[in-house]
């Protein structure tokens, strides 16, 4: 695709990068099949191709309105495209710089600029999240059912291991997960301990940036991308090995700080550091020769990979094969690479979407009467789990409990 992108952007990364993408598309549509938005509404401009015209259109000085910015506000950025495209189009990195541009072209409505600022102040503070999800819970009985259903189960977080090994990574502490569901990193500090790999959570780091990269803020995602490479590279130079992540949406975003600091003599270097040694779990435990203690009390899972662990770092299937080996019964799941709708704040600004995503998905997760759901982000535990018909859990829980003999807590 023949592109002339506008200055200023032509003479920056971003400007390079975004040519890049556009001339390697060859507009052939095989993105459309595999778009969940395009599959709702079978709308050219809600598919992945209809989203680079607008993109190019908004690059190249077009006109652009409302129109452009919500076609593009209505993608996933799930990348289920990136893994059907057979030219290797990286449209996530074009989308975010479209999306960047649009934004800074067309204003939104007050209202929704504040919505957005909103959730941008209380979602990227652990501390923020605790204190509402502590007043929601004591709320619980006086609010709406459908706004009850979204405050998530306290889960107990058991015993966290001191750290003692002579090896040791870099635990990704976050923001809404630190306060919603601690329980994951408790569990994954149990697991690495066993392998021999102490985990620990350096000083200074905290909301990965997503967030405000997502809702218009990438100012304020540069920010935290800065604060969290400063706490994470000390750590590096003191012996650390690896950063773990056990949300991977927030893996997928730390692995784009390359682009996001891109401009930044300071940190570009950085960046590329830190975003190669992003590991996933599942990366370190599944070539660890780990032996279940014991049997899953109800072995009968459904496992939702996460559109940000299959696209892009292809994971897909190790999760599901560790836990078989473990003593599961992995249940097949149909159209696995269909989004939940979940995508951060994609479920509070786009609900109805979200909701038609969220039911599909679960109808394929519980069709073989499953004990229990696995995932690996906290965004979608958080979105299944609030209609699921059965219980919705990190996978590393799974893991923990066969390990450590307490089955019953993956029951």
């Amino acid at each position: 695709m023949r592109t002339q992108i506008q200055s200023p952007l032509a003479d920056t990364a971003a400007g390079a990068i975004a040519d890049s993408v556009l001339r390697a598309c060859v507009h052939c549509g095989m993105c459309n099949a595999v778009c969940p938005t395009y599959q709702i509404t079978g709308d050219e401009l809600d598919g992945p191709r209809g989203r680079i015209y607008l993109i190019k259109q908004a690059l190249e000085g077009g006109t652009v309105g409302s129109l452009t910015q919500g076609h593009l506000d209505r993608c996933l950025s799930c990348r289920a495209c990136e893994s059907a495209c057979p030219s290797g189009v990286d449209y996530h990195r074009l989308y975010d710089i479209g999306r960047a541009e649009v934004a800074r072209r067309v204003a939104r409505p007050w209202s929704a600029r504040m919505v957005r600022a909103a959730i941008r102040t209380v979602f990227t503070s652990a501390p923020r999240v605790a204190l509402l999800l502590t007043m929601a819970r004591g709320l619980r009985g006086l609010l709406p059912k459908a706004l009850a259903r979204k405050i998530p189960p306290q889960c107990p977080v058991g015993e966290i291991p001191v750290e003692r090994h002579a090896r040791s990574m870099i635990l990704l502490a976050g923001c809404v997960q630190a306060a919603a569901a601690p329980h994951f990193n408790a569990a994954a500090r149990r697991v690495f301990d066993r392998i021999g790999v102490s985990l620990t959570e350096p000083a200074g780091g905290g909301c990965c940036g997503a967030l405000s990269a997502h809702l218009d803020a990438p100012d304020e995602a540069r920010a935290f991308a800065r604060r969290n490479i400063d706490s994470w590279s000390a750590a590096l130079d003191a012996g650390a090995e690896a950063l773990v992540i056990t949300a991977s949406g927030c893996a997928a975003f730390v692995r784009d700080y390359p682009d996001l600091l891109a401009n930044d003599p300071a940190y570009a270097e950085k960046a590329r550091r830190i975003a190669g040694l992003v590991t996933d779990p599942i990366e370190a435990v599944d070539g660890a020769c780990l032996a279940a203690s014991s049997s899953p009390i109800s072995p009968r899972i459904a496992m939702h990979e996460p559109c940000t662990l299959q696209n892009g770092p292809g994971l897909q299937g190790r999760i599901a094969a560790l836990l078989a080996r473990l003593g599961y019964e992995p249940q097949p799941v149909a159209d696995a690479h269909f989004c939940c709708g979940s995508a951060g704040a994609y479920s509070l600004l786009q609900p109805a979407f979200a909701r038609r995503l969220r039911a599909d998905k679960l109808t394929a997760l519980t069709a073989h009467d499953p004990d229990a759901i696995y995932t690996a982000n906290i965004g979608c535990w958080l979105h299944l789990g609030e209609t699921s018909p059965v219980p919705v859990r990190h996978w590393i829980e799974a893991v923990d409990a066969v390990l450590d003999g307490s089955a019953s807590a993956a029951a």
